[in-house]
């Protein structure tokens, strides 16, 4: 039962299950009870994105240097006691349910949600 990754607000696939959203901030304009309607997510963990300091350096990463950057200071983010754990527990229920985790970037190489499905990855996660 795999963890997918997704784009926020892109059509569901049909088996992704419940869609995560790992973003600082919910989607602007959209009133919160149609976030699920509208594909973005059913739950929001923004425990799992970057800090607002870092999101911005990973957003204007004007060229692999700085891209690699945004990647190390990331990962010591999610190395951080609590947003480990948290990876822990995603990794293990991908092995019992599928699930989806998303961002709102167009561009998943440039994206920290690669990040996490690396991490999760590493952590042994089921990946669809």
């Amino acid at each position: 039962m795999p963890v997918f990754v997704v784009r926020l607000g892109s059509p569901r696939l049909s088996n992704e299950g419940l869609r995560v959203g790992t973003v600082r901030r919910p989607p602007r304009g959209v009133k919160k009870s149609e976030y699920a309607k509208r594909d973005f997510y059913d739950i929001w963990l923004p425990q799992l994105s970057p800090s607002l300091e870092l999101f911005s350096a990973g957003k204007h990463a004007r060229d692999d240097s700085e891209w690699a950057s945004f990647v190390r200071r990331f990962r010591s983010e999610m190395a951080r006691p609590d947003a480990a754990k948290l990876l822990d527990f995603m990794a293990a229920l991908s092995h019992q349910t599928s699930y989806s985790i998303g961002c709102y970037c167009e561009n998943e190489s440039r994206c920290h949600r690669s990040v996490l499905k690396a991490l999760l990855a590493e952590k042994g996660a089921q990946l669809g």
